[in-house]
């Protein structure tokens, strides 16, 4: 690790935004930690074509192994520019009937565990230029509906964090922001003709390419935009009002 080259960890690395988030950082000549949870073969395998990337794995689960793991990495990061939290699960539940299971995974993983992550970086990291916390969260924030309830939950949580952090957290160098991605990627059980459907379901009827949030997260990691903001990716999407999650609608006008 060069000592005049800045890092970012994103967790999540190894694959979806997180991958391209990854590659662009190590295009843009940043030391690239790419976090993994399940995926070190995935992660190993990325940081092997990137001039300068290494990899960490750590379950986000288990809240106290985060935090561990972002101490280990303030002892030795000399300078450690930006902390992105991408990693997430995405799993069904809705609105009549949370399961507490899924609710305790989504709450824990998308979270408690990237909040307390984001406060283990702030009290400890060093970065001659300041610091940047940037948490992926998703248009569902300005846009809900009824559909993956847990996850929603979960992702709301995350945003509140945001301004909460910005504000009491942070030297006045530092800055804390979200990005907010719509329908980028397949998700949960699409097929590739609902997939093309949903991702054009914007007011722009385009599809959002995961290059474009990768790029806006380096916006936000290189500028100086005011701290507490949430800057969306979505072509539109988040100033709709859509009564189910766009997986849903789009099956349905496949269906019709």
């Amino acid at each position: 690790m060069s000592s005049d080259r800045p890092s970012v960890l994103v967790t999540g690395g190894a694959h979806r935004l997180g991958k391209a988030i990854v590659q662009r950082f190590a295009a843009a000549g940043w030391h690239v930690v790419i976090h993994y949870g399940r995926s070190r073969h995935a992660a190993e395998a990325l940081a092997e074509t990137l001039a300068h990337a290494e990899t960490v794995g750590c379950d986000l689960a288990d809240g106290d192994a985060a935090v561990a793991m972002i101490a280990s990495l303030t002892g030795r990061i000399p300078d450690w520019r930006a902390f992105i939290n991408c990693a997430a699960i995405f799993e069904f539940d809705n609105v009549t009937e949370l399961d507490p299971a899924t609710n305790e995974r989504a709450m824990q993983v998308n979270a408690r565990t990237p909040a307390r992550m984001a406060q283990a970086y702030l009290a400890g990291a060093q970065a001659r230029l300041g610091r940047r916390v940037i948490h992926v969260t998703d248009q569902k924030i300005a846009n809900p509906n009824p559909d993956f309830f847990s996850y929603t939950m979960s992702k709301h949580a995350l945003a509140a964090t945001v301004p909460m952090l910005a504000m009491g957290a942070c030297r006045p160098e530092d800055r804390v922001y979200a990005l907010a991605p719509g329908a980028i990627l397949a998700s949960h059980d699409q097929r590739e003709e609902e997939t093309e459907l949903s991702h054009r379901m914007n007011l722009l009827a385009r599809k959002t390419a995961k290059e474009e949030v990768a790029d806006a997260a380096l916006f936000l990691a290189e500028g100086s935009l005011k701290s507490g903001q949430t800057l969306y990716l979505d072509s539109g999407q988040h100033l709709l009002r859509q009564p189910r999650d766009v997986i849903y609608l789009a099956r349905e006008g496949a269906a019709s």
